[in-house]
């Protein structure tokens, strides 16, 4: 009889772990909503909910890209800046209008321009990291610190007024059945890269590369070329990420806008269950992770936390990230 409920009781403890193992930032997502909810009662209010998701979009679209470039073994700290660097040259198109008023260029034309500018950053990032053979952290820090002193130089270091139209401003402002666009854009993003990373040969040999890339290598696989093409995706979601942003404002700001955006969506993935070792990481988990700093934000204000301790609170959130990923092992 002892016996069998030790069996059991091994049982259950193996079904938690398992559930912990493969689920914990779900469980940890419910746990915060409910903490949350607690410790102040307006948090669950819709209007408050659809306040996140659409503050934590920008953010969501680079940890979409982040995601592939960590499995891979990567990092790139250049998306903060280069976000100001194609946000700046969506503006400049789209507020370009001629004589009678009509834009000189089209939205999509102008939103293409934007997306190609940060593919073309992310391209250079990994060209420079798998032909020169340099660190990822590195490259990518100089390409950044490049790209915001590129902006500063155009804009003149000033804020640049976009042309205030409807079509525009709705991109990032707009909802559909009341969730926000951004959100919405993310998500359908989402969807595709999910697909893409877990049901193509592409997926499984970021995932091999990640995991051993000398490995990766002797099985024929096409290391650089895959490690290029995750620094491009990466790029692609940060134009996404500053259509997003640019079209909520109508404006970019040269030395501010997406400052630190960069380890927002490093933190936003790490707590979304990604290895920093590479080869392991869902873009679920990354989903669930930026929609809980932006919880943790939205809290802060809430409860009339200084915004001085943001850094702080952020940092803790990584450390017990990294600390779960350890025990996981």
């Amino acid at each position: 009889m002892i016996a069998v409920e030790s069996r059991a009781e091994n049982r259950a403890l193996e079904l938690l772990k398992g559930i912990w193992r493969n689920y914990s930032v779900l469980v940890v997502f419910v746990g915060i909503i409910g903490i949350c909810a607690i410790a102040a009662p307006r948090f669950l209010r819709m209007d408050n909910l659809l306040n996140i998701l659409r503050n934590t979009s920008t953010v969501g679209a680079i940890a979409l890209g982040m995601t592939f470039v960590i499995i891979a073994g990567g990092i790139d700290l250049s998306s903060g800046p280069v976000l100001a660097t194609a946000g700046a040259v969506l503006i400049l198109l789209q507020r370009m209008v001629n004589a009678d008023g009509t834009p000189a260029v089209p939205l999509a034309l102008a939103i293409v321009a934007c997306l190609a500018v940060a593919t073309s950053f992310g391209f250079l990032n990994g060209i420079i990291i798998t032909k020169a053979k340099l660190p990822p952290f590195i490259v990518t820090l100089a390409v950044g610190i490049m790209a915001r002193s590129l902006v500063m130089y155009f804009m003149r270091g000033a804020t640049v007024m976009g042309n205030n139209i409807p079509q525009f401003t709705r991109i990032g402002n707009g909802s559909v059945f009341s969730i926000p666009i951004p959100f919405l854009l993310v998500v359908g993003v989402a969807i595709i890269f999910h697909i893409l990373l877990t049901r193509t040969k592409f997926g499984t040999y970021v995932f091999a590369v990640g995991g051993n890339e000398n490995a990766a290598r002797y099985s024929g696989i096409k290391v650089d070329r895959i490690r290029i093409a995750t620094y491009m995706i990466v790029g692609l979601c940060t134009g996404m990420a500053a259509t997003i942003e640019m079209s909520r404002m109508a404006a970019v700001a040269a030395a501010t806008s997406g400052s630190q955006y960069e380890f927002e969506a490093i933190t936003a993935v790490i707590v979304g269950g990604t290895s920093l070792t590479g080869g392991k990481g869902r873009l679920i988990g990354s989903i669930v992770g930026f929609i809980i700093l932006g919880i943790v934000n939205n809290m802060m204000i809430m409860l009339n936390i200084s915004p001085y301790l943001s850094g702080c609170v952020k940092g803790a959130v990584i450390l017990f990230a990294v600390l779960m990923q350890r025990r996981e092992r």
